[in-house]
């Protein structure tokens, strides 16, 4: 029977310099290990983005089983804050030290052993398709989406797909996404006019109609929460003038809010309402307010059933914890992949991610494995 060992090849990604957009090997030694393995592997490559399909079995299954994840990571930070190489995959105490150890390339090497692991073990009835981008961490533009649209052009469809994200909050097996909030970005910048501190009835003040109109949103009350989802949140993330002296009224300020909002609202709802506010308080104020939104996802859910009953069945399994269905916590690529099918997103303990000394406890790693290889095999059966 083979073995692919899901930490070593978690300690071969690391040592993969793979900081977004940069692909770092990771991709190539991936391609190269599964294409041995009988995967027939396409490089999609967007723009500055480095992406990998790879299928095992015949195209067009009745019976396909995707999975999803990235191998790019966020930067270091301050090297000389970490105690070990952020790339050097070091061993101490049971934990694999690394940036990308938690996010997520140890969930990538787990699903990828458990792949190679069951097609030539046990050959399926069925078709494995593995999707692995170097765009999650960044915009994603040209990441997953990438994937999915060389996956209609080439007639190429998961039935259902796992994103390998770390989803536990605080023990293995505790808690499976079925869908995430969505998320938007809304920049204000009011104009008014400049002037003498000491005579501010000769000028506008840009500076009072942004904290109005700050606290009107802050102060709103979005919803209570729906079925699936918590309550919609909006957080002021930056208000700024430029402005270093005391004794001038700016002629201009500028702020963000971020919204993360569930399925009572969507991103084109929410961005009438950022404009109606910011108009209503332009005109109060005699100013002028300039509104940019982003919108990253909208919400979406997949609601529990057959997927969320097979992934549930193999984590309590294997963990002997019966996992919480959730939508909390930010976006993921799967708000791109319930376009195309079914997906929910099940990974490790993510309480490391994006911090200095990122680390997996090993003993996680190989019982991850150990729950996706499981999930295939009953999907299969």
């Amino acid at each position: 029977m083979p073995i692919t060992d899901p930490v070593q090849l978690t300690a071969d990604l690391i040592r993969c310099p793979s900081v977004t957009p940069v692909e770092g090997g990771a991709l190539v030694l991936l391609e190269r290990l599964l294409s041995a393995a009988g995967f027939e592997c396409t490089r999609v490559d967007r723009g500055d983005t480095s992406n990998l399909f790879a299928r095992w079995g015949a195209k067009g299954h009745a019976r396909s089983f995707g999975f999803n994840g990235h191998t790019d990571v966020v930067p270091v930070g301050d090297a000389a804050a970490w105690t070990v190489d952020p790339f050097g995959a070091a061993e101490k105490d049971g934990l694999l030290y690394g940036r990308g150890a938690t996010d997520m390339k140890s969930g990538v090497a787990a699903f990828v052993a458990a792949a190679i692991d069951l097609v030539q073990d046990t050959p399926p009835d069925g078709a494995i398709l593995l999707t692995i981008t170097g765009d999650e961490e960044g915009d994603a533009t040209d990441g997953t989406t990438a994937l999915l649209d060389y996956m209609e052009t080439a007639q190429e469809q998961m039935s259902v797909c796992l994103v390998g994200e770390p989803t536990c909050p605080n023990q293995m097996g505790d808690m499976i996404k079925i869908g995430r909030r969505g998320s938007m970005t809304a920049w204000f910048t009011v104009t008014g006019k400049q002037g003498h501190s000491a005579y501010p009835h000769r000028a506008n003040n840009p500076l009072n109609p942004m904290v109005r109109l700050m606290d009107r949103l802050a102060s709103h009350t979005l919803d209570t929460g729906t079925e699936h989802f918590d309550p919609s949140t909006l957080a002021v993330v930056t208000v700024d003038t430029g402005n270093p002296a005391t004794n001038v009224i700016p002629a201009q300020a500028t702020s963000a809010v971020n919204i993360r909002f569930n399925d009572a609202h969507s991103g084109a709802s929410l961005s009438k309402w950022l404009e109606d506010e910011a108009a209503k308080v332009a005109a109060e104020f005699g100013v002028t307010i300039e509104t940019k939104i982003k919108i990253s996802g909208e919400s979406f859910i997949t609601p529990p059933g057959a997927l969320s009953d097979l992934v549930s069945g193999a984590v309590a399994a294997e963990t002997g914890v019966q996992p919480e269905l959730s939508t909390t916590g930010g976006t993921s690529d799967a708000r791109f992949v319930k376009n195309h099918c079914p997906v929910v997103e099940f990974g490790l303990v993510g309480k490391t991610m994006h911090q200095v000394d990122e680390h997996v406890v090993i003993d996680h790693v190989h019982q991850l494995k150990s729950i996706y290889s499981r999930i295939l095999k009953d999907y299969f059966a």
